[in-house]
């Protein structure tokens, strides 16, 4: 059961969790990238497990933090969310079966796409963004989250040029992803990619993503947040390329 690809999967998802609470974003893309870079797991299963873990992270992260929530935004980004988030489990389980290769190069494009997004912050806009923008942003982080639990990047782009504080942010965020993710662990259930594996995995990483969520939340790191997104630009970078180096081979071929 604790074989080194679970163990340093446990790892990860630490690493992963701890970052997604002291950011509001980062889960999907540590643990995507770094886990489908090492084999640790195939990309369905790493899917359907960050989203259970991203569901436990938000329900740990989000009580008392309500009343930071920016209903209007989140009501914008959850009409795109939703229906985008079921499209993409449902080609997801296309390419996996027909396009693997296409599949990893896709997930290496979307982490270089998140690494880039989280480095390159854009100026707040003039006033509160329209509800378009924020339903745009909704439809494009749902086919990501349908495809890679990767709902964030568009997301993060989106809520971070808004004259909000942090809290509202980080916590508007982490409530769209608890939605995103509830909505893609019912829809990846009924497409039979919640397997006794998948399962077993959540329930050794569960406790770990749990106490890295706390900790989080009580010790965060002494680095601003552009030290952070740096480091992690720099990371999500290296393995997204890493990705699309290794599946370009296998289109090819």
């Amino acid at each position: 059961m604790f074989s080194w690809p679970v163990l340093a999967l446990l790892g990860v998802v630490a690493a992963g969790t701890y970052f997604q609470t002291v950011t509001g974003f980062g889960l999907g893309m540590i643990v995507m990238g770094v886990a489908s870079g090492l084999g640790l797991a195939p990309v369905p299963a790493l899917a359907a497990l960050v989203s259970l873990l991203s569901l436990a992270n938000c329900l740990v992260a989000l009580p008392g933090a309500l009343h930071h929530l920016d209903w209007r935004a989140i009501r914008a980004a959850s009409i795109g969310l939703l229906p985008a988030m079921a499209a993409g489990v449902l080609l997801l389980g296309y390419l996996d079966q027909a396009y693997a290769p296409l599949l990893h190069l896709l997930l290496g494009g979307a982490i270089v796409y998140g690494g880039v997004s989280i480095l390159l912050q854009a100026p707040p806009g003039p006033g509160a963004a329209d509800k378009r923008s924020f339903f745009i942003s909704g439809v494009c982080g749902g086919l990501f989250s349908g495809l890679f639990s990767l709902a964030g990047p568009p997301l993060v782009y989106q809520f971070y040029r808004q004259e909000m504080s942090l809290k509202t942010i980080r916590y508007s965020l982490i409530f769209l992803f608890a939605i995103s993710a509830g909505g893609r662990s019912l829809m990846a259930g009924s497409q039979g990619q919640l397997d006794a594996k998948v399962l077993l995995l959540c329930a050794l990483a569960l406790p770990v993503g749990v106490l890295a969520t706390m900790a989080g939340k009580h010790y965060p790191p002494p680095i601003a947040q552009r030290g952070m997104r740096r480091i992690a630009f720099a990371v999500l970078t290296l393995i997204g390329i890493s990705l699309m180096a290794a599946a370009v081979p296998q289109l090819l071929g």
